[in-house]
């Protein structure tokens, strides 16, 4: 089974490897990482060929909002793709806000797995208020991951279930915060980037999933009051637990994914897009992202 994780920035991308590489090390030593290059991203990996099946994971810092976070997966999903060996799941993930409203809490240092990935702010300003694009006639505002896969990395990880908004500019005041809440009532934490991951996923049929920890409250930008340490900690906690989540899924998320990955080379690492052996040296004209 192949997963591409996208993240922003380095410091979740790197949480999510250490999580993930905490799951899938082998009982005699550390599990296999290496770095391999698509055009203009840098891939982190990890496999395994323990447990039910082959699993190798991709993580990937995009950049900053929607638009690098699609430009990002769009680009390892179609490289992947042309290679030969597709990726079988998409995870949006890294930290974000929480709302902590009385109707949907989300405190600091907790975990949301997506119901659904909403684009909060796509639309238009009218004189009664906000409208969605889907109301102009135009595209859509969410993404809905499998059931059976949110319900699974809910129990593996205990993450809280609800939305995760995508917003472009993030919240600072306590306004904004009820009006998104008012707009989406489902909402739990915002972040920037899991829509723009979620129209890429969606563009190569591919399932898609949100996972974020959270680091400070949505409102009024208070420095004093973030955890990001915590919240990457906490991170990288969820992607240790994911492969069991995976699992639990198994056949009814993923029927296509066979006991054995072709795509894997015989010693357990896996192959870059382009079919040959991931190194540990990403390509000199690989962009590495902040």
């Amino acid at each position: 089974m192949r997963v591409l994780v996208v993240t922003a920035v380095a410091a979740e991308r790197d949480a999510v490897t250490r999580g993930t590489a905490r799951a899938t090390a082998p009982a005699d030593g550390p599990a296999e990482t290496a770095e391999s290059a698509v055009p203009g991203f840098v891939l982190h990996r990890t496999a395994t060929a323990a447990g039910p099946f082959p699993l190798v994971v991709d993580a990937l810092a995009a950049g900053v909002g929607p638009a690098a976070a699609a430009a990002g997966a769009a680009t390892a999903l179609t490289a992947a793709a042309v290679s030969g060996g597709p990726y079988d799941l998409v995870v949006s993930a890294g930290i974000g806000g929480g709302f902590t409203g009385a109707a949907a809490q989300a405190p600091v240092g907790s975990l949301v797995v997506s119901d659904a990935i909403v684009a909060a702010d796509l639309g238009a300003e009218t004189p009664d208020g906000f409208l969605p694009v889907t109301e102009l006639g135009f595209g859509t505002v969410e993404h809905l991951p499998p059931e059976p896969l949110v319900r699974a990395v809910a129990r593996a990880t205990g993450a809280r279930r609800g939305e995760v908004l995508t917003v472009s500019t993030v919240t600072g005041s306590a306004e904004r915060a009820r009006a998104l809440v008012a707009l989406r009532p489902g909402a739990l934490i915002e972040a920037m980037e899991g829509f723009g991951v979620a129209e890429a996923a969606a563009a190569h049929g591919v399932p898609v999933l949100e996972l974020r920890a959270v680091s400070n409250p949505v409102g009024p930008r208070d420095r004093a009051a973030w955890r990001i340490g915590d919240a990457l900690a906490a991170l990288a906690d969820a992607f240790a637990a994911l492969p069991a989540a995976l699992a639990e899924a198994g056949a009814e998320v993923f029927p296509h994914v066979a006991a054995a990955d072709p795509h894997d080379l015989p010693d357990g690492r896996p192959t870059d897009p382009q079919g040959a052996p991931a190194s540990a040296a990403p390509s000199p004209h690989a962009r590495r992202t902040p």
